[in-house]
């Protein structure tokens, strides 16, 4: 993952609700395959294993956020368990179909969750952030950010 993907998706953690959180999670699990896929495609082993493994943190994640007093979670737990093995497979076999797989299964649930945050008003999960507008600069296309909220208020509440 490039290092602007990563800080984009930093900035949307930060300003993110319970189930935008878990859009982020797959979007960010979804970036690792392709990557782990494209390491396959350059037969570059130490990119798959890392790029499986930060894949599999993501889903770690997604596992740690199911609410088992809802039905559904017996079978989204099963999902995830599916996702998990055939990562570890391709990790050990190199095998881009494996990653093919975990990706059918996490693109359906990526879009019927961002059904769900479109729907979701509740506030950020992380309270007492610096809120980040990004807007144009001088120059043709290019984007900038600025901290509107640089005052004392931030950090942790002790």
């Amino acid at each position: 993952m490039t290092e602007d993907k990563k800080k984009s998706f930093t900035l949307r953690i930060s300003q993110a609700n319970k189930s935008e959180m878990i859009v982020i999670l797959y979007e960010m699990l979804s970036e690792y395959v392709e990557d782990a896929k494209n390491a396959i495609d350059c037969g570059d082993r130490i990119n798959i294993r890392e790029n499986i493994r930060s894949a599999r943190k993501c889903l770690e994640e997604l596992i740690g956020s199911i609410n088992f007093e809802y039905e559904p979670a017996g079978a989204l737990m099963r999902l995830y368990m599916y996702v998990n093995r055939e990562l570890l497979k391709a990790e050990r076999c190199k095998d881009r179909e494996c990653l093919d797989h975990v990706m059918k299964v996490i693109v359906p649930l990526t879009n019927a969750y961002k059904e769900v945050a479109a729907g979701d008003d509740s506030g950020p999960v992380m309270e007492n952030t610096q809120t980040v507008v990004a807007g144009l600069t001088y120059g043709p296309g290019s984007i900038s950010e600025d901290m509107t909220d640089s005052g004392g208020s931030r950090g942790f509440y002790v």
